[in-house]
C-alpha cells in the first residue's frame, strides 16, 4: 500500500488554471524556456482574439521523438479554433511511467502548466492531455489519474496504460490503424478501449485502415469531437 501511495502522488499535478495578470504579447510558437537540452513548446494563436479563457491542448510525442513533431499537426487548428497548445519534451527518451515509474516528466508537465496557466487564460472545462504512440499510452496513463484536471484525453495509436490512480471522468478518443505493425492494433486499442468502457469512462474509438500515423481525417474527427458536449447525466 506504500509504495502505491508513492506512485499515486508521483503521478499527481498540481497546477491549475487561475487568475492571469498579465498576459504576455508574444503570439505564435515559442520555446518554453524551461529547459536545457530537453524543453518544449508553446504556440499561441496570431490571429485569433484572446479575450477570455481559451481550451489548452497538452501534446504528447511518441519514443525517441520531441515537441516540435507533436506541435505541427495542430497549429492550423490553433489558428482556426483559438487553442492553446503545450508540447513538453520528455526528460528521456520516453515518457518516465514506460521507462519504469512516474517522476520526472511528471515534475516537468506540471512546471509546463503552471508556466501556462500564469500567462494565459485557460477555460478549465476543456483541458486536453493527447499524445501519439508512446505518447498516447502515456496520455491515458497520466490522464486517468489527473481527471480532475484533464477533462479529455485523445489517444492516438496507444499501446498501453498504467495509471496509478482513477481521478474524475474524463471524456476519451481513441484512434487507432488495423495496420499498425508497431502497436498492433489487437493487443492494443482493442484491449485498452473495451476496459476503459468498463471502467465506465465515455469513449469514442475510431479505427481506420493504415498503420502508425494519425490521418489528417481523423485528427479533424477528434477536433470536431472536443467541441461535442458531454451527454447529460441521469436525472
Amino acid at each position: 500500500m506504500t509504495g502505491r501511495r508513492r506512485s499515486e502522488e508521483a503521478s499527481r499535478l498540481t497546477a491549475r488554471p487561475g487568475e492571469v495578470v498579465q498576459m504576455p504579447q508574444e503570439r505564435g510558437l515559442q520555446p518554453l524556456g524551461l529547459g536545457d537540452r530537453r524543453d518544449g513548446l508553446l504556440y499561441v494563436p496570431t490571429s485569433h482574439p484572446l479575450p477570455g479563457p481559451r481550451p489548452l491542448l497538452v501534446l504528447l510525442h511518441g519514443a525517441g521523438s520531441e515537441a516540435s513533431h507533436s506541435i505541427a499537426p495542430f497549429t492550423a487548428a490553433a489558428e482556426e479554433r483559438g487553442l492553446l497548445l503545450l508540447a513538453p519534451d520528455s526528460r528521456g527518451g520516453t515518457w518516465d511511467v514506460i521507462r519504469g515509474g512516474y517522476g520526472p516528466d511528471v515534475a516537468f508537465i506540471d512546471r509546463a502548466l503552471a508556466h501556462v496557466f500564469a500567462r494565459y487564460p485557460v477555460d478549465p472545462a476543456r483541458v486536453v492531455l493527447d499524445g501519439f504512440s508512446d505518447g498516447a499510452s502515456y496520455a491515458l496513463s497520466l490522464g486517468l489519474g489527473n481527471g480532475d484536471l484533464f477533462t479529455h484525453l485523445m489517444a492516438f495509436a496507444p499501446g498501453f496504460m498504467a495509471p496509478a490512480a482513477q481521478v474524475g471522468a474524463p471524456r476519451i478518443f481513441v484512434a487507432h490503424g488495423d495496420g499498425d505493425r508497431v502497436l498492433p492494433i489487437d493487443r492494443c486499442s482493442r484491449v485498452i478501449v473495451p476496459q476503459l468502457q468498463r471502467a465506465g469512462y465515455d469513449v469514442t474509438y475510431r479505427e481506420f485502415h493504415g498503420g502508425h500515423t494519425v490521418p489528417r481525417e481523423v485528427l479533424e474527427e477528434a477536433l470536431e469531437w472536443l467541441d461535442e458536449k458531454a451527454p447529460a447525466g441521469p436525472s
